[in-house]
Order: C-alpha cells, then structure tokens, then sequence
C-alpha cells in the first residue's frame, strides 16, 4: 500500500520555504493558545462560586444550580468531536477565535439575566464555544510548534488550563464579594475579547496541521475514530479521568473516616496532589521533548502512582508523611500527562489531529462525571477504604489499555493510508 503524501514540511513542521520557528516565535504561539486555553477552563468552574448567590436571589435548587454546570461541560463533551471535523476540514484558526468569543459573550450575558432559567441556554451556548478549544489548539499546535519542543508545548497547554481550574473559585468568590455577582460575570466575561483581538492580531504565526494529499484513498475519519486504536486511547483517557475524579473528589472523605484525618490537614493532603499534578506536567513536557520511550515513562510513574493510593488508603500515616505520598502521587500522574498527549498526536494520521483530539480528550469530562456516584455509593455503605484502591484498579486498567492502544498505532503506521480530513 502506497504511504500518504503529505504537505511538504520544513524540519520544524512548517510548510518548506518558510522561515525555521525560532524559541521566541514558539513561544508567542504557546502564549496565544494557552492563554485561549486557560479562559476555558477558567469558564468551566465560574459558576459554581455563585451557587450560594443565585440560590438566594432566584429560589432555585441546589439540583438545578448542578444542571447549568452539567449542562456547560457536557455540551462541551459531546460536541468536541464534530468540532475536530471541522477543523480538520476548514481549519482550526476561525473555530479557536468564533469558539472563545462565544465563551465570553455568553459569560457576559449572564451578568444581565433577569431569571435563573436564562442562565441554562448561555450554560449550552458557553460549552458550545468551550468544545472548539481542545480540537482547535491541538491542531494549531502541532501545525505550529518546532516539533523539538512539542512536549513542552503540550505541558504548557495543560498547565494554563490546569490555572485556569485553580483560579476561578478564588477570583470569582473575590470578586461577587466586591462587586457582585453581575458584575463578576461581566468582568471576567470580558476578558476574553482582547484575548480573541490577540488571536486575531497574531494570526499569521498561528499554522494548522499538515494535509495530507488530495488524492489519497484510504480510511475515513469515522473509521478512524472507530479503530482499535482510537478506541483504546478513549479508555485510556476515560479511566485516567475516573481515577483522578475518585481522588479530587473524595480523598478529604476517604481520609476523615478511615483514619480520622483532620479536614485541614486531609485538604492539605488534596491541595498537595493538586500541585503535584500541576507542577508534574511540566516534568512530563520536558521528558518528552528528550525521549521516545514515552510507554515506559508513562509505565512507571502510573505504577508508583498506584501504589502510594494503596498504601494511603490502607496505611494511617503521620501527617508530614501523608502530604509528601500525596504530593508524590499528584507528580506522578502528571508527568504521565504530556507523554501521554504526544502519543496520540503521534498515533493521528496528517490532517486528522483535531477529530483525533477531539474524540479522545471528550474522554476526560465524561470520566469526571461517571466517577463520583459509584465513590459515593461505597462510603455510603460503609466502605471507604474501598474507594484509593479502586482509583488505583482504574490506573491499571488504563495502562493495559495504553499499551495496546500503543502496539495497535504502531501496526496502523504501517499499513492505513487516511484520506484528508473530513
């Protein structure tokens, strides 16, 4: 079978001819996507700080306060995948500018709602804008970012959403406290406008992916997507996002009732994985760009991971210890992050990177949202202990799915020929 002919690149990924990406340009580009990416996922969690608020001045319940929540981040989810058609097809520029303006614009109109029931259709137009972000940035990043520093890249994307996660309960509590609830809609809402005027402004540095040629026969998109494959690199995500959620939302819990942990120092313990996690990201970004052995990397680090949530969950442990095994654990995973990305960025055929993207990362809300009614069902039943060993089951699971879904990209490199992006 004949390989696919793909646009002639340059030694950076750039189109040939054109001047090499030098670090300052890479750099501008990063600046631009995770700004844009720091703004979503900044958006995903503006709301719930105004929960308390809006359930006073509207009467509403706490059930249908969750329903705007639920209904932003699963919009987002289910359509990131038609999105990364689109962008496959048309381009990712016009998606990432249209996708974070509607963001804004909708976090903004919420400031002028004269009833609750206004907030649920903006909550639906906001996930719309939030869908494009994943697709959109991959494209442009892999189109964009000389391929020696695309680990780095990728752990800088993730980075800015992960701040974007940590900012927005502080800044909008700060904010409605001051000014208001309207007002902090307002405010925050319009700060994506000059980061859509930067975009803009920017554009020419900003390059989609490679197409492939137009005249090559081989599998569709939909049938990529429904590869072995892509399939297993799901699950991979998918269970990686339950593990973490089981973790995220429950460790303060778990702790208080097997070993009496003070809350404090239970959230201590929470705050520390989160920063593990956080700063871990760049740890990963950092290997990838100096390594090809991503599976053992990613191997590894799960193993320990899974590990210390076995040990925490079924050891008491002094408090200096606790936080140190958290911590540790949080590191772990994240370092896993990047290479985990770059894997699949490598397993995308030329000019499919955001369907690719698109389909997998929709993986990650979908794990967050299975993972806390089962945690809850075995605390209620009196088997907290249960709940760290089976993050730690779901780790495994998703590294026998990594593995394969390693071996089987591998296979398909060999053999698919992808038409262009549909």
């Amino acid at each position: 079978m004949v390989p696919a002919r793909a646009t002639s690149h340059g030694p950076d990924g750039g189109a040939a001819g054109e001047a090499p990406a030098g670090q300052g340009r890479d750099g501008r580009i990063i600046a631009l996507i995770g700004t844009g990416h720091f703004l979503s996922h900044f958006y995903m969690l503006t709301l719930p700080p105004l929960f308390l608020a809006w359930r006073g001045e509207f009467g509403v319940s706490f059930a249908m306060l969750g329903l705007a929540t639920a209904l932003m981040s699963g919009t987002t989810a289910v359509l990131q995948t038609p999105v990364g058609f689109w962008v496959d097809r048309w381009g990712a520029r016009p998606f990432l500018v249209g996708g974070t303006l509607l963001m804004a614009l909708s976090v903004s109109a919420m400031a002028f709602v004269p009833s609750f029931w206004w907030i649920l259709p903006l909550s639906i137009l906001s996930g719309i804008g939030n869908s494009v972000i994943h697709p959109a940035d991959y494209a442009i990043l892999a189109g964009s970012i000389d391929r020696n520093r695309m680990g780095r890249a990728f752990a800088l994307h993730t980075f800015t959403g992960n701040l974007g996660f940590a900012a927005a309960p502080p800044v909008i509590a700060l904010l409605a406290a001051t000014i208001g609830w309207r007002g902090a809609l307002l405010s925050v809402g319009l700060l994506g406008i000059p980061v859509v005027a930067a975009i803009l402004w920017q554009s020419r540095v900003l390059r989609d992916q490679a197409k492939p040629a137009k005249d090559t026969k081989g599998i569709t998109g939909r049938e990529l997507l429904l590869s072995r494959t892509m399939l297993l690199f799901f699950a991979f995500m998918l269970l990686s996002s339950m593990s973490t959620s089981g973790v995220t939302n429950f460790l303060i819990t778990v702790l208080g009732q097997l070993w009496g942990t003070a809350a404090e120092v239970a959230a201590l313990a929470l705050s520390g994985y989160t920063v593990g996690q956080t700063s871990g990201v760049l740890v990963g970004g950092w290997y990838a760009d100096r390594s090809t052995r991503q599976v053992g990397f990613v191997v590894s680090l799960t193993l320990v991971a899974m590990a210390l949530f076995i040990t925490i969950g079924t050891v008491p442990m002094a408090r200096p210890v606790l936080l140190l095994a958290a911590f540790t654990a949080g590191l772990c995973l994240g370092a896993s992050r990047t290479p985990r990305d770059v894997m699949v960025k490598n397993a995308a055929p030329p000019g499919q990177i955001g369907k690719v993207f698109g389909f997998v990362s929709s993986g990650l809300p979908l794990g967050g949202a299975l993972m806390p009614v089962p945690c809850g069902l075995l605390i209620d039943s009196g088997h907290p202990g249960l709940v760290l060993p089976l993050v730690a089951t779901l780790l495994g699971l998703s590294l026998l799915c990594m593995g394969t879904a390693s071996v089987s990209a591998e296979a398909d490199r060999g053999r698919r020929v992808p038409l262009p992006a549909e």
